[in-house]
């Protein structure tokens, strides 16, 4: 064989101990592995009467984002008689109720939860409440106001009084109790919806009462103008137009810290408006402003049972405004300091 030959024969013979090039495969992708859930764990709620101790209801599997409002329209359920405006769901049999935003899970309780439930009583809407309240004196004064018979003598039916001051009265009252109404309608939001019925009769008694009694010596036959004359009654006016539109003011300011359809609480600041400056010194001005009106109303009229109705209203106010400031105080750390509950620097 030639070397030409064994050369050629060479080259085959390597080429053939070469492999062929293997075709390249794309990397296969793996699915990543699922997270494992967390099991939910439902919570056991029994539901034990506040007074008897006795067990009204158990619900079971309760989701643990659960609302105390959702567990009591579940008690609802169980016990139609029962709405949820009227139940009292409370973590102590004496202790205070729980709100409806609660959560279950935020709770101090254990999977197994006991709550204690009291009877509220029959409730009504706060806007019924108000407008049954104030439409009894608008009414009750008007009375007394056109001296309607049966209320005086006989000669005094449907006659009218010959001081200005009685007129003016009227009108004041009356705008004032109007005012009432139209913020009950068109301004105030309420954080409880409703009240105990019950409260109602004493409510109206109390407005009801004072407005026949005032009514009734100020319209009198015998009523006799103040001893000061027309300066106490024009000073005495000013006061009272002056607080009228600070307690707007006030209600309308606190209108808008609370969205429609929430329970949000926030802290009361002044605004633009000069009368909510009052808020730099007083947790409460809107009983301030309307402590100032009925304080107006007594110097105008100067008639006893008035000042009677603005002492007792100032002390039920007094009440209700260090409720509000100690419950400011405790929900916010960053409270004003030197805000007084219902009068600056004094109460």
């Amino acid at each position: 064989m030639d070397a030409l030959a064994l050369e050629a024969s060479g080259k085959k013979a390597n080429a053939a101990a070469v492999p062929a090039p293997v075709p390249s495969q794309a990397p296969v992708k793996r699915k990543p592995a699922k997270k494992a859930k967390k099991a939910v764990v439902f919570f056991e709620v029994e539901i034990l009467d506040a007074k008897t101790k006795d067990k009204l209801c158990f619900l079971d599997k309760v989701e643990p984002n659960a609302t105390i409002g959702e567990i009591k329209s579940m008690f609802h359920k169980s016990h139609p008689q029962f709405y949820p405006a009227r139940q009292s769901i409370r973590l102590d049999p004496k202790g205070k109720s729980l709100k409806d935003e609660e959560v279950l899970q935020h709770l101090p309780v254990g999977t197994t939860a006991t709550f204690y439930f009291r009877d509220l009583g029959a409730q009504i809407s706060w806007v019924t409440v108000f407008l049954t309240e104030y439409t009894g004196p608008l009414v009750i004064y008007l009375l007394f106001y056109f001296r309607v018979p049966f209320i005086y003598a006989p000669k005094y039916d449907f006659t009218t009084s010959k001081h200005w001051v009685v007129h003016l009265a009227c009108m004041c009252h009356s705008f004032h109790y109007v005012k009432r109404l139209l913020e009950t309608l068109f301004v105030h939001r309420f954080s409880h919806g409703t009240m105990p019925l019950r409260n109602i009769f004493k409510n109206c008694t109390y407005y009801w009462g004072f407005a026949a009694w005032m009514a009734y010596y100020i319209n009198h036959p015998l009523y006799t103008p103040p001893i000061y004359g027309e300066q106490q009654i024009r000073l005495a006016l000013i006061i009272f137009l002056f607080c009228q539109f600070g307690n707007f003011s006030i209600h309308i300011a606190l209108r808008n810290l609370r969205p429609p359809g929430s329970k949000t609480r926030k802290i009361p600041y002044p605004t633009k408006n000069p009368f909510t400056w009052i808020f730099l010194l007083v947790s409460c001005p809107n009983y301030t402003y309307e402590l100032g009106s009925w304080l107006g109303f007594t110097l105008m009229t100067q008639c006893l049972p008035v000042a009677f109705f603005t002492l007792v209203g100032f002390i039920q106010m007094t009440v209700w405004a260090k409720g509000k400031h100690r419950s400011y105080l405790k929900e916010f750390r960053d409270y004003p300091p030197l805000r007084s509950p219902i009068l600056p620097f004094v109460l």
